[in-house]
């Protein structure tokens, strides 16, 4: 319905828009304005020939980068699995004319533009990686000026700008002081847990100075705080036998059961206080037939909190109420008894860098200079890796209208598109340093 709204209102955009804003200063909600040397840093680089090239390039190419995102998008990259997309997105920067390309241990692609100064990385980084499952029909239809598939948006679009901001930085021959690496890295969604982006930030890699991911929506979308989340399978495990003949035997789905009921409702008591904190249970398995006691059962349970030790909080009353659960169960008389494995799945450090942060900073004055309202938001992306270790990183939306995320009907429609891949150039090349 919303989708429908937004595409047949479009002239109505700049009106809502407004209107939000208005809200937002009526709930308290203070606007973002960047420092005035950051703004007249930022100011003096829009006027320069080399980036009005650019950014006219990124213009004349929006069939191609079409093209680049259509292909993409219908090449399948289910968790774990993206090692097909990944060679694709490889070969197309290589076909744009970066050299220097190559795919890591763990399945990152690593595009490096040398700098001339060199000993600085300033990395562009969208994710390989989508949610669907193998099997998934990812082909695009079009429709009108409306692209559908999944996976078109989040975060498909993101690698074709990441291949237009290299075509565009070529052909205007930009040179930054700093290397700038294009990097499609795997592993952000689900039970993927960053793994791309933790292998890139391991001991010993080579040091990366700034981070900057396309991922999201809108714009306006400057995100500089990292949503804390940690996940487990609780896995419980009895003998499993004959519904009728081993009747009375200890059953996991009845333990798991009982461990629901205790988490959850010690979890709510705690939630409802505090910073805000979430939980959810969000996948449930076991069993082999409606007449047997299953010899297993099993639950995935993610929690998240803005706060990290509220964060350690809650991670330490699931780990409790599980046990409780456990001995409540094996207490009730059956025959045997359960046991309980608690496996984490997921670590996704939180972390907020200040609002006064160069990069930051250069965000929210790079935004505003395209007419749009910047947003700081908090968000469970590649960049909590970085932004957990104090690396200067934001996230930044891919632009256009789209809708759907995570679903089979995903859509993406190019309205001021090209927008978005100019300003994701624009604070490459501030990061990096112009080279005159």
């Amino acid at each position: 319905m919303r989708r429908e709204f937004l595409l047949k209102n479009r002239a109505l955009l700049p009106l809502l828009i407004i209107i939000l804003l208005v809200s937002n200063v009526l709930i308290g909600q203070e606007s973002v304005i960047a420092d005035k040397k950051i703004n007249k840093e930022v100011g003096k680089l829009l006027k320069d020939k080399s980036i009005k090239s650019a950014f006219e390039f990124i213009d004349a190419i929006e069939n191609e980068t079409e093209k680049d995102l259509i292909k993409l998008t219908e090449i399948p990259a289910p968790p774990f699995m993206e090692a097909k997309r990944a060679e694709a997105f490889k070969n197309m920067l290589v076909e744009a004319g970066l050299e220097n390309v190559s795919i890591d241990e763990v399945g990152n692609v690593i595009g490096i533009k040398k700098g001339t100064d060199g000993g600085k990385v300033v990395v562009l980084d969208a994710h390989l990686d989508t949610v669907f499952p193998e099997g998934t029909d990812v082909k695009v239809e079009k429709k009108g000026d409306t692209l559908y598939a999944p996976g078109i948006g989040d975060d498909t679009r993101g690698l074709s700008m990441l291949i237009a901001n290299f075509k565009a930085i070529k052909k205007a021959d930009l040179k930054t002081k700093a290397d700038v690496w294009f990097v499609g890295t795997v592993g952000e969604e689900g039970l993927g847990d960053l793994r791309g982006v933790k292998h890139l930030f391991r001991e010993g890699a080579v040091k990366i100075d700034s981070w900057i991911s396309i991922d999201g929506g809108a714009i306006c979308r400057v995100n500089n705080a990292g949503l804390g989340s940690v996940r487990y399978k609780a896995l419980f495990k009895g003998k499993g036998g004959h519904s009728w003949g081993a009747f009375g035997l200890a059953n996991p789905h009845h333990a798991l059961g009982f461990a629901i009921k205790e988490f959850t409702e010690n979890a709510k008591v705690f939630t409802d206080e505090g910073a805000k904190t979430s939980f959810n249970i969000g996948r449930m398995g076991g069993g082999t037939s409606v007449n047997s006691i299953p010899f297993e059962s099993w639950m995935e349970v993610d929690m998240r909190s803005v706060d990290s030790g509220r964060l350690n909080e809650v991670e330490a009353i699931f780990k409790q109420s599980m046990q409780t659960a456990l001995e409540e169960y094996n207490n009730t008389g059956v025959d045997d008894e359960i046991s309980l494995e608690l496996i984490k799945i997921g670590d996704r450090p939180s972390g907020e860098l200040s609002l006064k942060t160069p990069l930051v900073q250069r965000a929210i004055s790079a935004t505003s200079s395209f007419g749009y309202e910047p947003s700081l938001t908090r968000g469970s992306t590649n960049g909590n890796i970085p932004i957990s270790l104090g690396v200067p990183a934001i996230t930044i939306g891919r632009g256009g209208v789209g809708g759907g995320a995570h679903s089979l009907h995903e859509w993406w429609v190019n309205e001021n598109g090209a927008e978005a891949i100019k300003l994701a150039l624009l604070l490459t090349v501030i990061e990096a340093g112009l080279d005159k």
